[in-house]
């Protein structure tokens, strides 16, 4: 059903010769505490330079927020959210590096804030809209980020662009993803969509390694060819969401958005545009981070019909004494595998199914016919939209259980909502050890996060929640100013919630700095 593959075909394309200061940047993410050292995801970080916390991707913390203070947080101070997307004003992971907050809005507009006062220290403006989820990653000096179409790195210290390089070649391309950094390296990726695009012919998702330095293109990675399938005006597809991990060893892994038309289009129902299994979308795929060489990959969802990303972010962990990598995606199927041979290990369906996961292989083995049409779960809003979390030995996964009407091979329409969820799974077995059921006009947007015995989470109608990871309790809950589709942030005795999408009257956009004892 699911394909394995640890020879590449096409996709890697050399595109220079790699030059990187590797012991400079090493100590500055350490002491940024934005690396993991130990790939296995299971050190504690009081701020990091990392948009998922360290670069295993784990979003857990330590500090001395936890279940028996939680109840002491208070507002500390807050900052007004004003850019304007059809995604609301923010869907960022802010970062904290020694003491300051780099954060980056839905207009590709960045900031450092001094996270004791709220105070801007410096703004760098770009008015330039996208969907995101984007944001910043500090290192070696250098806040790295994409406006729609460029990727950027400024001086961490003043805002100063220090270099700034186009990444889309067609109008039909953009840029949604906090960029990773590692050894000198910072990667970012193409997706075939932006803000007044979607998913039109001809679009594709490449990789990009840049020297973190110059902004030299390094090499690059095509996701998907760019001749789609051999049909580019009608198809697109690819690219990159979420930030890779990286581990200690130079492997780097990363998850694939989908294919398109999708479900099809009149003249070509079920993705016939496309033959085949579509690859790399909706893929896992670990390659070498300093050459773009591919090591292997598992592709999740061939042939999607339904927008079932497999975009990650993956999370390195250890598990029964074996490296395994955790990736999760719209699908709603949570995956692992053995990082060095890419194996699966377990595979768990998460939130609401009802009997279309194989209507992509139906499609692709000329079966069509066979795929039923009506409410489908997961929907093209559902599964596992935004990041999860680990404590290293539970990952806890936010899941969205909205459908889609299935018209036809060409046509998908709005669904219904229900109850979104909280899911915590073992990360050896792949066993559902709780569930925390939200209501149905509380959807969990956005990515949880772990603090010590605490899981927290966030839902749509700007609710913040925390939970006990070991049976799910409710711990603590306090409502934002807004909604919300971005992730924490957390620094020692300061949480950072980025309430950016109001749905209610009088809810107003607005970072807001949560402290121990106010």
């Amino acid at each position: 059903m699911n394909s394995l593959k640890r020879v590449p075909t096409a996709g890697w394309i050399a595109g220079g010769v790699l030059a990187v200061a590797l012991i400079i940047v090493v100590v500055v993410l350490l002491a940024a505490g934005g690396d993991s050292s130990d790939g296995g995801g299971d050190v504690s970080f009081t701020g990091s330079a990392y948009p998922n916390v360290d670069t295993s991707n784990t979003r857990k913390v330590g500090g001395p927020i936890e279940a028996a203070t939680v109840s002491n947080l208070d507002v500390a101070w807050t900052l007004p959210l004003e850019a304007e997307s059809s995604f609301g004003s923010y869907a960022a992971s802010p970062v904290v590096v020694n003491g300051v907050v780099y954060s980056q809005d839905l207009a590709s507009n960045v900031q450092a804030i001094d996270l004791e006062s709220g105070e801007v220290l410096w703004e760098k403006p770009y008015e330039s809209a996208t969907l995101g989820p984007n944001g910043v990653t500090v290192g070696d000096g250098r806040v790295y980020g994409a406006t729609a179409t460029e990727a950027f790195a400024l001086d961490q210290e003043t805002g100063e662009e220090l270099w700034l390089v186009p990444l889309t070649r067609i109008a039909t391309e953009g840029i949604d993803i906090a960029p990773g950094y590692h050894d000198g390296l910072a990667y970012f990726s193409t997706v075939p969509t932006n803000s007044s695009a979607t998913y039109e012919a001809g679009g594709v998702g490449v990789l990009w390694a840049l020297d973190g330095k110059t902004g030299k293109k390094v090499w690059e990675f095509e996701t998907v060819p760019k001749n789609l399938w051999g049909n580019p005006k009608v198809n697109s597809g690819g690219g990159l969401w979420y930030t890779p991990a990286f581990d200690e060893k130079g492997g780097m892994y990363f998850g694939v958005g989908n294919p398109a038309p999708f479900p099809g289009t009149p003249q070509f129902p079920s993705g016939s545009s496309r033959p085949g299994p579509n690859l790399y979308t909706n893929s896992l795929v670990k390659m070498d981070a300093k050459t773009g060489k591919m090591d292997w990959y598992y592709q999740q969802t061939p042939h999607d019909l339904y927008d079932w990303d497999f975009q990650g972010p993956p999370i390195l962990v250890e598990a029964g004494g074996r490296d395994i990598v955790i990736n999760t995606g719209k699908v709603g199927i949570a995956a692992a595998f053995d990082r060095e041979t890419g194996k699966l290990l377990w595979k768990r369906p998460i939130g609401l199914h009802n009997g279309h996961d194989d209507d992509g292989l139906l499609a692709m083995r000329g079966q069509a016919s066979s795929i039923r049409a009506g409410n489908t779960f997961p929907g093209v809003l559902g599964g596992v939209i935004a990041p999860p979390s680990t404590d290293g030995s539970t990952i806890f996964f936010p899941v969205v259980n909205q459908s889609m009407n299935v018209v036809s091979g060409s046509e998908v329409g709005g669904g219904e909502a229900a109850a979104g969820e909280l899911v915590a799974l073992d990360v050896k077995t792949g066993r559902i050890e709780w569930k925390h059921k939200f209501s149905a006009e509380a959807t969990p947007f956005g990515a949880t996060s772990v603090v010590n015995d605490l899981v927290f989470a966030t839902t749509s109608d700007g609710t913040l929640y925390a939970f006990d990871t070991e049976d799910g309790n409710d711990v603590w809950e306090t409502s934002l100013p807004a909604g919300i589709n971005a992730g924490l942030a957390i620094s020692g005795d300061t949480l950072l919630a980025p309430a950016g999408v109001p749905t209610g009257p009088g809810q107003t956009p607005q970072i807001v700095a949560y402290r121990l004892g106010g």
